[in-house]
Formats: structure tokens, sequence, C-alpha cells
């Protein structure tokens, strides 16, 4: 859904790669965006299909889903204001191997996947900062899996919750039990059972699907290695991207 031109008060620099462009790939990008909403729960692209378009998230949150046969679906990676959704547009797939479903909704800058194609064919900045994006993604992707495959749930949601409140502009999240277990991979009552005990140790606040931390170092005791690893490969490829 598209926000009439009144509303337009966010800054598409608030999408942190768009922020460190030259002035002038931002000028010839930004006129060519359009600023959306993204709703809990819309899906910007499944599994096997073309992505006509990409999106910066400014405000929002992207999870990336790998979807199995029976339909069952885990997740493999998340996109805030850090990144951008669609790297098939332009590292040449033509298709998408993933789901992307808005995992808190906000707000993003969307813009036709040729124009961006274009602009990275120049072999300018921008390129140079996609492709360690992209690194960076696949790194979060690898440890995803492993984290699944060898931390608990209380460990998995500690991660997931860190993760997410890096790449949003308050402490806050609009989130069902049922959605977060989808994330995860995981039974809706193991996640029940996990956001109790932080609750209990006063770490979140949850309550009718609002997740709220209180307590952010208690969270980064309790986290498996996973998300610092995450976090600092991320710094590690794209220094000027991190938050001061």
């Amino acid at each position: 859904m598209a926000i009439p031109q009144a509303q337009k008060s966010n800054d598409p620099r608030t999408n942190r790669l768009l922020s460190v462009l030259s002035e002038e790939e931002y000028g010839r990008l930004v006129p060519q965006m359009e600023l959306v909403s993204l709703p809990l729960g819309k899906c910007l692209s499944e599994s096997g299909g073309q992505m006509k378009y990409v999106y910066f998230p400014t405000t929002a949150i992207v999870s990336l889903l790998h979807v199995m046969d029976n339909g069952a679906s885990g997740e493999i990676a998340i996109v805030g204001n850090d990144g951008i959704v669609g790297i098939a547009v332009f590292m040449g797939g033509e298709t998408t191997p993933n789901r992307a479903i808005v995992q808190s909704a906000g707000e993003a800058y969307k813009l036709n996947g040729g124009a961006l194609r274009a602009e990275f064919n120049r072999s300018g900045t921008l390129q140079q900062l996609l492709l360690r994006y992209t690194m960076a993604l696949l790194a979060q992707m690898a440890q995803t899996a492993a984290c699944n495959r060898h931390h608990s749930v209380d460990q998995q949601l500690c991660r997931w919750l860190l993760l997410s409140i890096d790449r949003l502009p308050t402490n806050e999240l609009v989130m069902t039990q049922e959605l977060i277990a989808n994330m995860l991979g995981v039974r809706r009552e193991g996640v029940t059972v996990a956001a109790g005990k932080l609750q209990k140790a006063g770490l979140i606040d949850y309550s009718r699907g609002r997740i709220t931390v209180l307590d952010r170092p208690g969270l980064e005791e309790r986290v498996c290695e996973c998300y610092d690893v995450v976090k600092k490969e991320f710094t590690r490829l794209l220094p000027d991207l991190v938050s001061e």
C-alpha cells in the first residue's frame, strides 16, 4: 500500500544501506523509490517466484523463510533497516529461493528491480556495498542454521529478539506466539515456555502479542554465541553501517 505524499516523513536514509551511498548514486535512485507500508504478515515474495521490486526497510522487519514441501517453514535470516529484501534481483538468480514475510509492521522504500540492476551494473559504491551485504546475510543464514540445530529454544528466542530490536527504532515487537514458532521452526508450546521463562526473569514483557524488551543486558547474558558471531561479521563487512 502506497503512503500518501503528505505522510512521507520517513527519511530514506533511515535505511543504513541508503545512508552510505554516494550523493550521485543516492540522487539517481531515490526519485524512483516509493515509500510503502508493510503490515504484519504481508508476503513480499514466495519461494521460486520472481521479484519485480526490492525493498529497503526503514521501520519494518522482514523475515526470510525456507519453506518445506509440507508447508512447514523456518526462518533463515531477518532484514531490517540494515539491508535490502531481494538480493536475487542483483545477484542474477532470477528467482528467489525463500519466502519473505513481514515480521514487524512498519515502512520500507520500494524500488523497481530493473532500476536497481542498472545502478548495480555501473560498478560503483552500490555494487560493492550490496556484495558485502550479501556476504553478511549469508553469514547470518549459516549461523541461524547452526543455532537451530544445536541450541535451545530459549537461546534461539533470545537471539531472535536481540537481532530484531537491533533493527528497530524501539524495543517493542508486535508478534504472536504462532508467528514466532513459525519463524523458529518449533512448536508453539515451546515458544510459550521460553517466553514465560524470559518474562518471569524480568527480561521481557509479553502481553497480547506485544513483546517489550525490558533488560537487554540480561538477554545478552542468556543468548548463545550465534548472536555475537552474526553481529561481528556484519560489523567486519559493513563497518560504515554500524550505529554508534
